[in-house]
């Protein structure tokens, strides 16, 4: 008998199947549009916020988040003794920046944040000429929303989208709740007990 060489129709097929399963594997981690980035950044936000919230009852410690519209970015920061800094943690990014497609808009809830007639003006007491060498060695600025270690969260919506679309219709928001639950809400889907 001859011996012929070469491969059979069966390891053909089974290299081509590998071949495919592979390929879907990688596009499908792959943002196909900005609505997708949109989603992928939402999500990722949401889930750093629910670790955040976890490890604040779990430590005992406070937490917060700082939204900087104009850069797209969002900041993660621990209370200090020495007050606000930088959150520093191997699993959680202290500072993300979006890409360049995306935008994000922080509107803060419950209803005294929407007080217009309270008692004293947000703003120092104090010359803030004095004061200005010191703001600049301190430049992290404060949260503007908290994640006790109570289980409180400062109610907050925070919209994700692509800048050429609509917010109404387009953009992934991240909602805390004023009782503490976190939730991610899909473009066009709204919480019921929002109102």
């Amino acid at each position: 008998m001859r011996s012929h060489k070469g491969f059979t129709l069966i390891e053909i097929l089974l290299v081509l199947v590998l071949l495919s399963v592979a390929s879907v594997a990688v596009i499908s981690t792959l943002p196909q549009k900005s609505s997708d980035a949109a989603k992928q950044q939402a999500l990722s936000l949401y889930h750093r916020l629910q670790l955040l919230n976890e490890e604040a009852i779990l430590s005992g410690r406070d937490f917060g988040l700082r939204v900087d519209e104009k850069k797209s970015q969002y900041y993660l920061l621990a209370l200090q003794q020495e007050g606000w800094k930088p959150l520093e943690d191997a699993q959680l990014p202290s500072e993300v920046t979006l890409p360049d497609e995306l935008v994000m808009q922080l509107e803060l809830g419950g209803n005294s944040w929407k007080d217009e007639d309270r008692l004293f003006k947000p703003g120092s007491l104090f010359d803030e000429e004095m004061f200005a060498e010191l703001e600049e060695e301190r430049k992290v600025l404060p949260p503007q929303a908290f994640i006790m270690s109570s289980g409180e969260v400062t109610p907050f919506s925070i919209a994700i989208y692509p800048q050429h679309l609509s917010i109404e219709r387009d953009a992934w928001h991240v909602v805390a709740k004023e009782n503490g639950e976190i939730i991610v809400l899909a473009p066009g889907e709204s919480d019921d007990e929002e109102n």
